[in-house]
């Protein structure tokens, strides 16, 4: 911030000195630390200079010292200009007016287009819309942001594969990209499945092709379940094999529980404070309360302010503070270890295919040590284990 704007924050005035020597007032005002500037000598008798508003009472005990006289010919900066609007009540309310309904009007929702929708898709899209408040009339401060409407509005909406989400000015604009389920293949070309793993094959069910295996067979990854080629030697023919194959398959999971643990948690309640932020500096507008949450996590949501299409320097800042408790759970050697089991149970889950299936668990390795529970558990589960292979002519 350079000197005009802070000459002008603070207000100064021109001040016209007429006396015997008026140099001694500037030694005085030296002296005392008065600030001066711009000094010009207008006469023998008489001086010029420019000085800040708030040194003006500090100046009236130097006039008499010094014999001299004052004439204050120029005043400009903050404070004069507010006294001068003061005196205009009825232009600053309607100035004042004016701003906040341009305000209140640029930051509401006035349109909302979709783009890209079949009408069954935009009759939904419009439904979650409305529960989550975006409507017209609806202010932009009190909508989560838009990265949070384009997940939620993706995730609520079945019909569509993606919705993206813009906010233009007053607008929200919406555009879907609908699902399109791809048309089943109707001819496969020649290949013959192969084991994706090693397994014993539990029960196997072919439709097209010769099987290779049999149940209670031990294969290993790659070898060939089910054959393309059917028919005796010299007219074989070759056909997309299809089959279900299923192998009983064995992982190993190791993992470890803690005797004590302590969590933290949202008690539901919270507090809500807001804030118009320019630059780095925040300035509270609501929620002047103090704090009474002993332990909280915060939670900030900026929304920039806007008049029609331009974007002010301004942000409007909503701060949630959640209060948090936090408690410490025990476990027993044997509560620890059903824990352990179902959360290795969980973790395999998450990575087998939808279909497969466990048949069994049993724990190999048990063992206690610093204040955790350590279980190495084995795992019998079911699963397709086919893989396409596709054949070569000349094969």
């Amino acid at each position: 911030m350079n000197a005009t704007m802070i000459n002008l924050m603070h207000g100064y005035v021109r001040v016209s000195v007429d006396g015997a020597y008026p140099e001694r007032l500037l030694n005085r005002c030296i002296e005392e630390k008065i600030t001066i500037w711009h000094i010009r000598r207008i006469s023998e008798n008489r001086i010029v200079f420019y000085m800040y508003v708030k040194d003006v009472r500090r100046l009236r005990p130097l006039l008499r010292l010094t014999s001299c006289k004052a004439r204050f010919i120029q005043r400009r900066g903050g404070p004069f200009f507010f006294k001068r609007m003061l005196g205009r009540s009825g232009f600053v309310a309607g100035l004042c007016g004016f701003f906040i309904v341009m305000f209140v009007l640029s930051n509401m929702i006035w349109h909302i287009e979709i783009k890209g929708a079949s009408p069954q898709v935009e009759h939904e899209l419009r439904q979650v819309m409305t529960e989550m408040g975006i409507k017209r009339g609806a202010f932009h401060f009190s909508l989560p942001s838009v990265e949070l409407i384009q997940r939620d509005v993706t995730e609520a909406v079945a019909g569509a594969t993606w919705v993206g989400v813009r906010k233009k000015g007053t607008t929200f604009e919406f555009e879907v990209v609908e699902q399109q389920l791809p048309e089943e293949a109707e001819r496969h070309s020649p290949r013959h499945l192969i084991a994706t793993k090693e397994a014993v094959i539990h029960d196997i069910f072919v439709e097209h092709g010769q099987a290779m295996v049999k149940p209670n067979d031990f294969v290993r990854k790659g070898d060939i379940l089910v054959s393309g080629y059917i028919g005796k030697e010299g007219r074989a023919e070759v056909v997309p094999a299809q089959a279900v194959v299923r192998g009983e398959i064995w992982y190993k999971s190791t993992v470890s529980i803690p005797l004590e643990t302590v969590f933290t948690t949202l008690t539901g309640e919270r507090q809500t404070k807001h804030y118009v932020t320019f630059s780095d500096v925040s300035v509270p507008i609501w929620g002047f309360s103090r704090q009474t949450l002993e332990q909280y996590q915060p939670f900030e949501q900026e929304t920039p302010i806007r008049i029609w299409k331009w974007t002010l320097p301004l942000t409007y800042k909503r701060v949630d503070y959640y209060e948090t408790d936090q408690y410490a759970r025990s476990y027993t050697k044997e509560e620890a270890i059903e824990a352990a089991k179902e959360r290795a149970r969980v973790d395999l889950v998450k990575h087998l295919p939808e279909e497969a299936e466990i048949l069994g668990e049993k724990v190999l390795h048990e063992a206690l040590g610093n204040g955790k529970v350590n279980l190495q558990i084995h795992y019998q589960v079911l699963e397709d284990i086919t893989s396409e292979k596709p054949i070569i002519q000349g094969d």
